[in-house]
């Protein structure tokens, strides 16, 4: 039976979504493409009617992953994202939680199509915690979009830190907490 346009991209995007939260629990080399297709509802043999390689579905899952992040981050200030961010529930949620935490170490090891949808995605939330700073001043504007990358730098390294750590480790606890009362604090002499 012959599928329709619309379902056919339906059929994509659920693969992409699946392939999302694969990658970011198990990292892109712990799923295969039978695995992947097998939990998407699908067989095999259809995964090459959908993506020209596993590195297209790569980076296509980290644009989605990445969206996802923003979307869940937009419009909050810094001191709130830092709260939801570096925090035991983001930590634990693998799966769910930012593919910049999940897959940034494996990503950096991937072809120029993943790496530069990365680098797509850093920028998109860059501009997320970036929206402080009016665009008519250049300075404001600098020291705005660097407060940004420091936060966002040190909220990533925060989590992939803690999760580095056995999940009952004191120690993966320790650096969620350090990260974010020393993040909060600089926040808040800004």
């Amino acid at each position: 039976m012959k599928i329709t346009k619309a379902q056919a991209q339906a059929n994509r995007a659920h693969v992409v979504e699946t392939a999302s939260v694969l990658f970011r629990e198990r990292g892109y080399d712990g799923v295969g493409v039978s695995d992947l297709m097998a939990a998407a509802g699908f067989t095999h043999g259809g995964f090459y009617k959908q993506f020209a390689s596993k590195t297209d579905l790569m980076a296509e899952s980290a644009t989605c992953g990445i969206a996802q992040t923003a979307a869940l981050t937009a419009g909050m200030d810094p001191l709130e994202f830092v709260q939801l961010y570096v925090s035991r529930a983001h930590r634990d949620g693998r799966s769910t939680g930012c593919t910049l935490a999940a897959l940034s170490g494996d990503a950096a090891r991937q072809p120029d199509a993943v790496r530069t949808r990365f680098a797509e995605g850093i920028e998109r939330l860059l501009a997320e915690l970036d929206h402080e700073a009016p665009a008519s001043d250049r300075v404001d504007a600098a020291h705005s979009r660097e407060r940004a990358i420091d936060l966002m730098a040190h909220a990533v390294g925060a989590i992939v830190l803690s999760r580095a750590c056995p999940d009952a480790s004191p120690l993966a606890d320790e650096i969620l907490t350090v990260c974010r009362d020393k993040l909060l604090a600089s926040l808040n002499r800004a």
